[in-house]
Formats: C-alpha cells, structure tokens, sequence
C-alpha cells in the first residue's frame, strides 16, 4: 500500500534536488495514464484534484477511484486537494481520501490569509495531512488560460513569505515568480533571484502553480532553488484533446472509440515531465524513507442501559452519528448490534480515522467528549476500544 505521507514525500524531493509531479485529473482516463507513467518511470507521483474542476466529475466517485490506485500502485503516491476554497472542503476532502490539502486564500488580505491558513493547518496537524499554503497571485485558474483569467501577477517577496512560513506553520508553500496557469501572451519570464532568496528565507518545499508552457530549462533552474512540487494540467489536457480531434477527423461517432487515445496521451506526457523533473528512479528510496499513510479502525464495544426506552436508544446512535461524523479526518461512521444474543457486547460503533496521526487527539475533540460526556458513557455501562491499523 504505497499511498505515503505527503510532506515526507515533498522533504525527500526538496532534500535531494528533484520535484514531484502534481498532476491534475479530471476522469479514470487521466487517472490511469498518471499511475502507469509513474509506474513506467519507477516515480513518486501525485494525484491532484483542483476545486474549480469538480464541474467535470462526481468528486466523491473520483476520489474513491483514487484512493484504490494509490492503494493497489508499487510507487508512492499522495492523493491532493488543490485550490480548495473554504475550510469545509478541505475537511471533507480529507474524509474523502487527501492526505494533503491546499485552501487558497491567496487573494485575501495579508492578515486574512495568515488566520485563514492557520485554521487549516490546525486542522491538518490533527489528522497529519500535508497542508499547502500560498503567497501571491498567479494570473489564471487551475486548469483555465491566464488570458480569460488575466488578473495582475502578484510576485511571493521573501520576507512576507518567512513572515508567512513561521506564523502557519504551513508544510508547503506555493509562490508566485512568473508562472500563469494554462496560456498567456509569450513565454513566461521567471524571477529566479526572488526564488533563491524565498527558498534561503523559509527552508521548506516550494511550489509552482502553472507548470505547463514551461521550457525543460526553466523547470530545472526552478527546482534549483528549492521548488519541490509542480503542478500540471493543462499540457495533458491539450495531449488528450488533440488525440479526442484526431478519431473525430477520422471519423469516430461513438465517445468510446473518440476518447480511447486519451489514457496513452496522459501518460506520454506525464513521463516526459517526470524524466525532466528527475523523480524518475526514485520510487524505492521514497518509499524507504516515508512514513505509510495507514487508516485506522476505532472499534468501541459496548452495551447500552437496559433502562434505556426505544427513543432514547436511537437518541443515543443518532447523536453518535453526527458527533463523530463531523470530527476532521474521521473517513465514516457505522453502528452495529450483534447477531448472537449471548454476545459478550450487544452494539458497536466502528470509526474510521483518516490516519493513526487522530488517535491521540480524536478523545480529546470537542464533538467527541461534548458526545460522551453528555450522553454515550452515561447510557454505554459497559465499553471497550481498540484501534487496528489498517494496511
């Protein structure tokens, strides 16, 4: 089960001078073509889903469908939301499978973007999910031109970024140095002195929003100075087009045969950046050195007070259900009666955590001890808990 820590994965990048593709995906086409170019190149990969894509697909089926890659791939991998707008998405991102989360509050006010990202950090820290943070504007969105989306690029300084690193506590930090997501006018033009001197400042992995349109030159010089992330769409996007336009010159009608190249185009272009980029080869020593992203399975054994009556007991299971559903990093909530009446414990919750990071806090949560306090070890006479790694 190679789905790995996804700051341990971006530390052992930045450590060794090479920068793991972030790529976007928006179907189990891209998907495959992803993991089988990391497969191919024996490469850390991460899988990327972007908010202002969840337009394009049911984000909680392709999430599914991730969180099974990654879990059945030899290379490491981490599963990340990008560009994630509030709090709330982040949280049910992580329920959902991330193991890392970026909200962007770019476009705010210093000081907003300080509290906000300090708030998700918090978050993340309990559930150990990586949390990207970001410091200036690149023109465009995730996936859409700079040129519908121009804007006026707000280059990351060094000192609001050390300012910035130190008071969130961020695990990763993506900068504005003259990167644009998908196209602009002429070649981006890069500001590598600023780089250099933001790398110096916060010490931690940096990131580039806007990978495509990039010379293989300009990547290496960017991962020089301390960029450890790249992320990329719009590349694979156009790849997949351009075979969709293909059939369809050809004459292809059905969506089948039309989308059929779409895999193989991902995947020659993912591999093409990965060889550029210098994760290529890596997958073994990553995996050596990174910590296994493992659920874990919280199982409470308990009987209810026989004294209790019929809406008190459901009381008692709906509470739960809400209580323990809204703790961050709790993946789901089941409840269960035993079959056999002469079972040592009649009911049961079984709560999955996101990772074993929760445990110690999970009993501290608020919504936990407001729930157990108040209700669970009041009507639960007799209880039990274990936690099993799962993986």
């Amino acid at each position: 089960m190679p789905l790995v820590n996804m700051a341990d994965m971006l530390n052992h990048a930045y450590r060794h001078n090479y920068a793991v593709g972030s790529f976007h995906l928006v179907s189990l086409d891209f998907l495959s073509g992803i993991v089988e170019a990391a497969e191919n190149r024996h490469a850390p990969v991460i899988l990327s889903l972007a908010e202002s894509h969840f337009e394009y697909y049911d984000f909680e089926l392709l999430m599914a469908a991730c969180v099974v890659a990654a879990k059945r791939a030899t290379v490491p991998v981490a599963i990340h939301l990008d560009h994630g707008s509030s709090l709330e998405t982040a949280i049910r991102a992580i329920r959902m499978g991330c193991n890392g989360v970026m909200v962007d509050t770019s476009a705010e006010p210093l000081g907003d973007n300080l509290h906000m990202t300090r708030q998700v950090v918090a978050m993340g820290r309990a559930c150990g999910v990586a949390v990207e943070g970001e410091l200036g504007y690149v023109p465009g969105l995730e996936g859409d031109d700079a040129l519908r989306y121009p804007g006026e690029l707000t280059y990351t300084t060094a000192s609001q970024a050390k300012t910035y690193v130190e008071r969130t506590g961020v695990d990763s930090l993506a900068v504005s140095v003259g990167t644009v997501h998908g196209h602009t006018k002429g070649a981006p033009r890069l500001d590598y002195g600023r780089l250099g001197k933001i790398n110096e400042a916060v010490g931690i992995p940096l990131v580039i929003h806007g990978g495509s349109g990039l010379s293989d030159d300009q990547c290496r010089k960017l991962i020089a100075n301390g960029v450890a992330k790249i992320n990329y769409f719009t590349a694979m996007a156009e790849a997949a087009g351009s075979d969709i336009r293909r059939h369809a010159d050809a004459g292809e009608m059905n969506s089948a045969t039309l989308t059929r190249g779409v895999r193989e185009s991902v995947r020659v272009e993912v591999e093409r950046c990965i060889r550029v980029w210098g994760s290529g080869g890596r997958a073994a020593e990553v995996l050596s050195q990174c910590r296994l992203w493992r659920e874990v399975e919280h199982v409470l054994l308990f009987n209810a007070d026989k004294r209790l009556d019929q809406t008190e007991a459901a009381t008692l299971v709906s509470q739960g259900m809400k209580s323990l559903a809204a703790i961050p990093g709790v993946r789901s909530v089941a409840y269960g009666e035993a079959m056999q009446a002469d079972a040592r414990y009649q009911q049961c919750w079984l709560i999955r955590f996101a990772n074993d990071a929760l445990v110690p806090g999970y009993l501290e949560h608020p919504e936990y001890s407001n729930y157990a306090d108040a209700m669970f070890r009041l009507a639960a006479t007799e209880r039990v808990s274990i936690d099993y790694k799962i993986g």
